[in-house]
C-alpha cells in the first residue's frame, strides 16, 4: 500500500508538472505569434483557477492514476490468460467504435491495444479535467474545451508511425514503398515558401465542372459583379408556374447542390417540375473587398429576383437558402416585408441560422478580439483567404477532415480519394471583407438578426417577425455548423406558419440526401410545437429523405402547371452554358 501511495503521488507530481508547463508554454506560445485564436487568455484563466484548487487536482490525478493500474491488471490478466490458452477475444466487451482504431490489431495486438486504451484514458481525462474547472466564463469553458480536444485528437497514437499497427503492416506488406510514396505526398503538400502545409483531401485531377460534376443542363441568363444567375432546361413538359430560386452559401461553391446526377438536388427538383435558379456567387478578389452585406442582399437577391422576373414574366416566386445564403436570405425578407415587396411567396432554409445564440462550435472562433485579428488579416488584400475559412471548418471534425487524411496519405501512402463531395470541399472561396465583417459581429457576436430593429438595411430596420409567408426549416441531427436547437429558434422568430423537419447527418449529407440512396431517416413533428422538446418527444420517425416531404410542402404553394420555360425565352438573353465561368475562378 505504501509503494502505491508513493506511485500516486509521483504521478500526480509529474501530470501537475506537465499540465502546468503545458499552459505556460502555451501561454507564451500564443501570445508571442498574436494568438489570432484568442486562447492563451482562456488558457490562463484556467491555470490560475486550478491551481487555487489543489484538491481538485490532486483527486483528477488519482483518477487517472487508478485508471492506468486498473489498465495495467487487466492488460496483465489479459497477457496470462493468453499464454494459458484460455482467453478468447469474443469475451472483451465491446468497445464504441473509433475510425482512428478501425484496423483489428488495435484490438488483437495486446501491445496495441494498451497503447489504445492509454491514449484513451489519458485524452478522456484531459478533456474532463477541463471541463470540470469551476469559475471560467461559459465561452472561455468552450474554448478550453474545444482546444484540448483537438490537443488530445492531434496525440492520438494513431497519428504516429511508430504506434500505428497498420502503417506498420502497410509498410512491409509493401516493401518499404508505402513509406516513399507518404513521403512523396508530404513534399507534394508542403509550400516550401511558407512551410505550411495543405493536405489533399481528394485528387483535383479526378473532376471537371460541367463534364462529370455540376452537370445539370442550363444557361447562365444574368450576371453582375457578385452573382451568376443559372436558369435550368426543364425536364417536364409542365412546371409550377412560380419559379424557384436557390441562395446557397457564398462560403462555398454552389455545386454541392449539383454534384453528380445521381445525388443533385438541383437535378432533382427540376424532375420534380420546378424552374430552377441558382445563384452562382463570385470568388472574390481585393477589388470586391469592399462590398457590403447590403450589397449582397441588393445585387444577390433583389436583383437576382428582377432577372427571374424579366427570364419567366412571373412575379410570385419561391427561394430556398443554404447556410450563409439562408441567413442572408431571411434578413432580405424582412427588407422586403417592410418596404412592401411581396414577390417571395414562401421560403425554404436548409441549415441556416437566424438567432445565433445558441451556433454552436463556430462561437468559439468569433469573439471580438478573433474577429479585430481577421479584420487586420484582411487589410491588405481586402479578402480572407478560402483557406482560412476550410481550415476551421476542418478543425471543426478534425479527425475526420484533418487526422484521416494526414494518415492515409503520409503514413499509409495512400493516392487522393476520387471523390465528389471532398473536390467540393478543397475547392474553396474568399471572403470579402466587410461583408464578412459585418457577419461575424452582427450575428454570431451581437445576435442583432434575431432582435426587432437589430439590423438596418439601406436605411431600413428590419425585424423577422414582419416575414409572415410560408416557412419551411430543414435542421440536420449532428450539424456542427448549424446545430439544430439554433435552426429551431427560427420557429419563433417568423409569424406565417413554419415547418421544422429534423434530418438525420451533418450540415452536408443531412441536406444531400436524395430518395433513391435510400439513407438518413427524418423527423416531423405535424403539430409543430413551439418548445424543441415537446416537438422531439412528439416526432414520428420516417425513412429516407426528406426531399419527398418537401417537395409535397412546397407544390401546392407554387401555382398551377404551366408550360416548361426554356432558358432565353423570356426578356433575358443567354450568356453562357452552365455552370458559368464564376464557379471555376480559384482561391
Amino acid at each position: 500500500m505504501e509503494d502505491m501511495s508513493k506511485s500516486f503521488v509521483d504521478i500526480w507530481q509529474k501530470n501537475s508538472a506537465m499540465m502546468t508547463q503545458m499552459f505556460n508554454q502555451s501561454h507564451e506560445m500564443l501570445t508571442q505569434s498574436m494568438d489570432p485564436l484568442n486562447v492563451g487568455p482562456a488558457f490562463t484563466n484556467a491555470t490560475k483557477l486550478m491551481v487555487n484548487d489543489p484538491m481538485k487536482l490532486m483527486q483528477a490525478n488519482y483518477e487517472l492514476w487508478k485508471e492506468h493500474l486498473d489498465l495495467m491488471q487487466q492488460a496483465t490478466q489479459q497477457v496470462m490468460q493468453a499464454n494459458a490458452g484460455s482467453g478468447n477475444a469474443a469475451d472483451k466487451p465491446k468497445e464504441p467504435y473509433d475510425r482512428r482504431f478501425r484496423h483489428e490489431d488495435w484490438a488483437n495486438n495486446p501491445m496495441f491495444d494498451y497503447i489504445k486504451k492509454s491514449y484513451l484514458i489519458t485524452s478522456r481525462w484531459m478533456v474532463n479535467t477541463m471541463t470540470a474547472i469551476d469559475g471560467l466564463s461559459e465561452s472561455d469553458k468552450k474554448k478550453i474545451v474545444f482546444h484540448s480536444q483537438l490537443l488530445a485528437d492531434a496525440f492520438s497514437p494513431s497519428n504516429f508511425f511508430m504506434t500505428n499497427p497498420e502503417a506498420i503492416r502497410t509498410m512491409v506488406d509493401t516493401g518499404g514503398q508505402s513509406i516513399i510514396k507518404g513521403m512523396q505526398n508530404l513534399q507534394r503538400d508542403l509550400d516550401p515558401k511558407t512551410s505550411q502545409l495543405s493536405i489533399m483531401m481528394s485528387d483535383p485531377d479526378a473532376f471537371t465542372l460541367g463534364e462529370n460534376i455540376a452537370t445539370t443542363p442550363g444557361k447562365v441568363v444574368f450576371q453582375n459583379d457578385l452573382v451568376q444567375l443559372i436558369q435550368y432546361e426543364p425536364s417536364t413538359p409542365k412546371v409550377h408556374e412560380r419559379p424557384l430560386v436557390i441562395a446557397p452559401p457564398w462560403i462555398n461553391k454552389y455545386y454541392i447542390l449539383d454534384l453528380q446526377p445521381k445525388n443533385s438536388f438541383i437535378a432533382w427538383a427540376v424532375e420534380q417540375g420546378y424552374t430552377v435558379f441558382v445563384i452562382s456567387w463570385v470568388n472574390p478578389d481585393s477589388k470586391l473587398g469592399d462590398k457590403t452585406f447590403e450589397d449582397y442582399m441588393q445585387e444577390g437577391i433583389l436583383d437576382v429576383l428582377d432577372a427571374v422576373e424579366s427570364a419567366t414574366g412571373v412575379k410570385e416566386m419561391s427561394m430556398i437558402g443554404y447556410c450563409i445564403g439562408g441567413t442572408l436570405l431571411s434578413a432580405t425578407l424582412a427588407y422586403m416585408a417592410e418596404i412592401g415587396d411581396t414577390r417571395v411567396k414562401a421560403a425554404t432554409f436548409f441549415a441556416s441560422q437566424a438567432d445565433f445564440s445558441e451556433a454552436g462550435d463556430l462561437k468559439i472562433f468569433t469573439d471580438e478580439a478573433q474577429v479585430d485579428n481577421l479584420e487586420r488579416m484582411m487589410s491588405e488584400k481586402g479578402y480572407l483567404e478560402g483557406s482560412s475559412m476550410a481550415t476551421t471548418f476542418n478543425m471543426l471534425r478534425a479527425n475526420d477532415l484533418i487526422w484521416s487524411f494526414y494518415v492515409d496519405n503520409y503514413l499509409l501512402g495512400k493516392d487522393p480519394l476520387k471523390f465528389d463531395l471532398l473536390y467540393w470541399n478543397a475547392d474553396s472561396t474568399r471572403m470579402p471583407r466587410e461583408t464578412h465583417l459585418f457577419y461575424l459581429r452582427e450575428m454570431y457576436i451581437n445576435n442583432n438578426l434575431s432582435k426587432p430593429g437589430g439590423i438596418t438595411l439601406k436605411g431600413v430596420p428590419i425585424d423577422l417577425s414582419k416575414v409572415t409567408i410560408p416557412i419551411y426549416l430543414q435542421a440536420a441531427k449532428e450539424d456542427h455548423i448549424a446545430p439544430y436547437p439554433s435552426v429551431f429558434k427560427s420557429t419563433g422568430l417568423y409569424s406565417g406558419p413554419v415547418r421544422f423537419m429534423l434530418a438525420g447527418s451533418g450540415h452536408i449529407a443531412g441536406v444531400i440526401n436524395p430518395p433513391a440512396a435510400e439513407k438518413y431517416n427524418h423527423w416531423i413533428n405535424e403539430e409543430q410545437p413551439k418548445d424543441l422538446d415537446t416537438w422531439l418527444e412528439g416526432a414520428e420517425e420516417h425513412k429516407g429523405s426528406w426531399w419527398t416531404d418537401w417537395d409535397k410542402w412546397l407544390a401546392p404553394l407554387s401555382g398551377k402547371k404551366v408550360k416548361a420555360r426554356t432558358p432565353g425565352d423570356g426578356e433575358l438573353d443567354v450568356i453562357e452554358a452552365a455552370p458559368g465561368t464564376f464557379v471555376s475562378i480559384k482561391s
